[in-house]
């Protein structure tokens, strides 16, 4: 028998009691970690397309206070196809918590490396977080997990289009008339909302009375049943994304979104919750489909109204001039308002910002295309930004590194196919066309599906 003094019994013990801690965590990530091989899981060890869900409080990440110490919590939705999306979650201190929830922001494409998976619990999660179809959700810990913004040059364009696409089905909404005439029978339910943008206030800040610091933002929305609903965003990541949204041509599909009887205004309200997601100009929800003659004819019936149509196009691309030096396709665009900055002055007309400093613009494609069917022609459509990446194939620096002979060939693979296009219309005296008209997406259209509604039997 093993003869072990006092003290080193005790020293014995304490390498024991650590051996079985350790073990105990390595059983614990391996089995989460299984779910690294399960059908459902992301592919998180590439890149995916983020969704920040606003389970913060208004002034950034949420605090949760214990005896003798704070902890810092922050959640967001990434998603990387469109049948898979996740959340993912981060706990910390004070100044790790804000730097990660600063790093990024709606619609930045990342790459998540070593989080931590584990099954979620399903009816207490989703109760303060956006359902997902994955049973699943990240960890990430501040010692081994990282969350890298992609640089231009690395973002995949296919993640692109999955900014314009809700994740809910696009059919599943109200409309703000039905909001409205239900009244009180949907106050404090969560729904769906599919309306344009009026208005957007600026943000307005206060004080609680227990000393916290908040913001608030009021959208005005409507739709063909309604001219005016209020839409209130109390967190700091929906107001920034309410700031980018342009009155009466943004379109916004809001899922899961909590409406309210307002009794001081005596009206239906919405309010941005937890577990709300917002989809900018989503395609999925245009489904009228029009010839070039037909939407010349829809605009026309139009003229003198403001607000724009939208539609479905059946064409090829006639002009795009990407191989031409005499015309410039990439411009330099304010990174805080997105408009193209004066090449004469270097200034954001806007937001009088000069563009000499290089964190204030980015490159962006700006170019103008023909779109031509077998009964007219569209000239001067704008095909711009992320848009023009997807379309193309190719990102704003991977295009400006190609030698004139590539971005021939690439021209020439648009010139001479059939394309399904989602566009944006509204008569417009100043455009030379009669017309402004912008591209939401473009891509290679399937031969049966053109041919079945050039036939007309889906036709507007």
């Amino acid at each position: 028998m093993l003869n072990i003094l006092p003290c080193h019994k005790f020293l014995f013990l304490q390498f024991l009691l650590g051996y079985l801690f350790l073990l105990g965590n390595l059983l614990f990530w391996f089995r989460n970690n299984l779910f690294l091989f399960s059908k459902d899981h992301l592919n998180v060890e590439g890149r995916a397309h983020v969704w920040v869900n606003s389970t913060l409080s208004s002034v950034g990440p949420a605090c949760i206070s214990d005896i003798g110490s704070e902890r810092y919590t922050f959640s967001f939705t990434i998603r990387d196809s469109p049948a898979h999306f996740v959340n993912a979650a981060s706990w910390g201190n004070e100044d790790y918590i804000k730097s990660l929830s600063d790093s990024f922001r709606v619609g930045d494409c990342v790459i998540i490396e070593n989080p931590l998976i584990q099954r979620k619990e399903i009816e207490r999660e989703e109760k303060f977080s956006p359902a997902t179809p994955s049973n699943c959700k990240l960890l990430l810990s501040e010692n081994h997990s990282t969350v890298k913004v992609c640089s231009s040059y690395e973002v995949d364009t296919k993640l692109l289009s999955l900014i314009h696409l809700p994740v809910k089905e696009s059919h599943d909404y109200y409309s703000l008339g039905d909001i409205v005439a239900n009244g009180h029978s949907l106050n404090g339910r969560i729904i769906n909302v599919l309306a344009a943008v009026k208005s957007v206030g600026e943000p307005k800040y206060f004080t609680t009375s227990d000393r916290r610091k908040g913001q608030r933002c009021e959208v005005r929305l409507y739709d063909e049943t309604e001219s005016s609903f209020a839409m209130t965003c109390w967190d700091n990541e929906s107001i920034l994304l309410a700031q980018s949204w342009m009155p009466r041509e943004t379109v916004i599909f809001v899922s899961d979104v909590r409406i309210s009887f307002d009794k001081f205004r005596n009206c239906m309200t919405a309010t941005v919750i937890s577990k709300t997601i917002i989809t900018t100009n989503p395609v999925s929800t245009i489904v009228d489909v029009y010839t070039v003659e037909q939407l010349k004819g829809k605009a026309l019936k139009n003229e003198g109204k403001a607000d724009p149509s939208y539609g479905i196009l059946y064409a090829y691309i006639s002009t795009l001039n990407i191989d031409d030096e005499t015309t410039k396709v990439v411009r330099n665009r304010c990174s805080t308002c997105g408009y193209i900055v004066n090449e004469a002055s270097n200034m954001c007309t806007i937001c009088n910002k000069n563009s000499l400093d290089f964190k204030s613009v980015f490159l962006s494609f700006d170019m103008l295309i023909d779109l031509t069917d077998h009964t007219g022609t569209l000239h001067s459509c704008s095909l711009t930004g992320s848009v023009a990446e997807e379309t193309l194939g190719c990102t704003v620096n991977e295009f400006l590194a190609m030698t004139d002979e590539q971005k021939t060939a690439l021209k020439w693979q648009f010139l001479l196919e059939r394309s399904k296009i989602y566009l944006k219309f509204v008569v417009s005296h100043r455009a030379r066309s009669g017309l402004k008209i912008s591209v939401l997406s473009c891509k290679l259209a399937d031969p049966t599906e053109a041919s079945r509604n050039l036939s007309g039997q889906t036709r507007v």
